[in-house]
């Protein structure tokens, strides 16, 4: 008796393979790529906010981030480094408690942190989730939420973030966050006025709230498209300059 073999070869030409998805690191590196062109880890950049004058100096994870004020002719510097915290008036060191030092040294951090963003989030206390996808104003995103380890993490690792991150060039055109100083909140930021100076991009903020906070970070999207939330401030940064270390 004969048997008859029969050898069946896949059949690949033409068929196409479904795209990889994509961990929450690889969508952050992405888009660390697409706002820093490389450019971020060293980097001087300075900018204005409000009335303030800001300069941030980084060099192979060596950094140091200034925030200036003028009163007449006084000058104050606050400077934080990987050496600490040190505040300056008029070139004279200041010495402060541990607590005014913790104080002055997060809100000069806090600046620095939106306006480089998505820089950092890397950093060895964060913690990175892909939480879905979502669609806003008609275009796709990533929904990626942030924590942090309380070790490394600062005074404020409690604080949550999400940010979406455009499916299309990773960029970062939205973020909500909540926060516990000063009585706690919760915040949404839309992205805009999108500008690269060499090579590194800067972005300005329409900042909302919404009317309680019994609300899911994840859902603020909606709340947004809906026009449910509140619009309370912009966050427009001036006088951009950066150079290369």
């Amino acid at each position: 008796m004969k048997y008859v073999i029969l050898i069946v070869f896949p059949i690949i030409l033409g068929c196409k393979q479904p795209p990889k998805s994509l961990s929450a690191k690889e969508i952050i590196d992405k888009a660390i790529a697409a706002h820093c062109s490389g450019n971020c880890n060293n980097s001087a950049i300075t900018f204005s906010f409000r009335d303030k004058e800001y300069r941030s100096i980084k060099n192979n994870g060596l950094f140091q981030y200034e925030r200036i004020q003028r009163t007449g002719d006084r000058m104050i510097r606050d400077v934080l480094s990987n050496a600490g915290f040190k505040r300056f008036v008029n070139d004279s060191l200041i010495i402060l408690s541990n607590e005014m030092a913790t104080k002055y040294s997060n809100s000069v951090n806090s600046v620095h942190y939106f306006v480089q963003l998505p820089y950092g989030l890397n950093a060895p206390a964060v913690k990175k989730e892909l939480l879905g996808e979502s669609t806003v104003k008609g275009k796709l995103y990533y929904e990626i939420g942030i924590s942090f380890n309380e070790e490394d993490g600062g005074t404020d690792f409690e604080d949550k973030f999400v940010y979406w991150i455009s499916k299309d060039d990773f960029s970062l055109d939205y973020l909500s966050y909540s926060y516990s100083v000063n009585g706690g909140g919760i915040r949404f930021r839309e992205a805009y006025n999108k500008r690269v100076v060499n090579g590194i991009t800067f972005l300005d903020y329409n900042n909302y709230r919404p009317d309680n906070l019994d609300v899911d970070l994840v859902d603020l999207d909606d709340l947004f498209q809906q026009e449910k939330l509140q619009l309370i401030s912009k966050i427009e940064l001036r006088n951009i300059n950066v150079s290369m270390n």
